[in-house]
C-alpha cells in the first residue's frame, strides 16, 4: 500500500469512527430532549409565522396550510415517544415523509426567491440552515423508524391531498411576488417532491423492515 493509499484508508477510518460515534451520540436520552426542544420551540415559531395568512382562511383549512411547523410538530411527538419507550408508525411516517419534504422544499424556494428578486432578510439564511437540519434529521433517524408501507400509503394520501387542496384552493405558504409567474411549475415541483419523499422513505425504512414487499 502506498503512502497516498494508506492516508485515503486512514482518513475513511477516522471518518467511519466519527460516523459510528455520531450515530451513538443521536441514541442518547440527552440528544433526543435537546433535539425534541429545538423541534418543540421551532414549530412554535412556525405556527406564530403563518398566523397571518391563517387568519384570512377558513379554520377548515388551517391544517394544510402551516406545512413545515406541522411536519416538526409530528417530528416532536415521534421523539418523545422514542424518550418514554412507546412507538407511533403513523406518527413516525407522517414526520419523515413530511419532514424531508418541506425541508427541501423550502430552500429550494427561498434560493427561487433570491434569484427572482436579489435580496434576502437575514432571517431567510436562518430558515434555510433550519430547514436543511429538517431534512437531514428525518434522514438521520430514518433507521429508527418502523412503519410499514400500510401507514406509508397513508401519508401518502395526507401529502398528496395537502398539495392539491393547496394549490387548488390558494392555500399554499406564501411566496414572493417574483414567484407567482411560476406558480404552476412550483406546483409541479410541490408534488414531485412529494413522491420523491415518499419513494425515498419507503426504500429507507419499509423495504429495509419488510424485504418481501415490492
Amino acid at each position: 500500500m502506498n503512502i497516498r493509499n494508506k492516508t485515503l484508508y486512514n482518513s475513511a477510518e477516522v471518518l467511519l469512527l466519527y460516523w459510528l460515534w455520531f450515530r451513538e451520540w443521536l441514541r442518547k436520552k440527552k440528544t433526543m430532549w435537546l433535539l425534541f426542544i429545538i423541534n418543540f420551540l421551532g414549530t412554535i415559531y412556525g405556527y406564530i409565522w403563518y398566523k397571518p395568512q391563517l387568519v384570512l382562511i377558513e379554520w377548515w383549512l388551517w391544517p394544510f396550510v402551516p406545512d413545515s411547523p406541522t411536519a416538526s410538530l409530528f417530528f416532536s411527538i415521534t421523539l418523545l415517544t422514542f424518550l418514554f419507550g412507546k412507538r407511533w408508525p403513523l406518527i413516525e411516517a407522517l414526520g419523515a415523509v413530511t419532514l424531508f419534504k418541506y425541508g427541501i422544499w423550502a430552500v429550494v424556494i427561498i434560493v427561487l426567491t433570491k434569484l427572482t428578486s436579489g435580496n434576502l432578510h437575514w432571517t431567510s439564511y436562518m430558515l434555510i440552515i433550519s430547514h436543511l437540519g429538517m431534512a437531514f434529521q428525518a434522514l438521520l433517524f430514518c433507521r429508527y423508524f418502523i412503519f410499514n408501507i400500510k401507514h406509508l400509503l397513508i401519508v401518502s394520501i395526507w401529502t398528496i391531498a395537502n398539495d392539491l387542496i393547496d394549490y387548488s384552493l390558494d392555500v399554499y405558504p406564501l411566496l414572493h411576488k417574483g414567484l407567482h409567474p411560476y406558480l404552476m411549475y412550483i406546483f409541479g415541483f410541490t408534488l414531485s417532491l412529494s413522491f420523491i419523499s415518499i419513494l425515498i422513505f419507503y426504500f429507507l425504512v419499509v423495504r429495509r423492515h419488510y424485504p418481501s414487499i415490492l
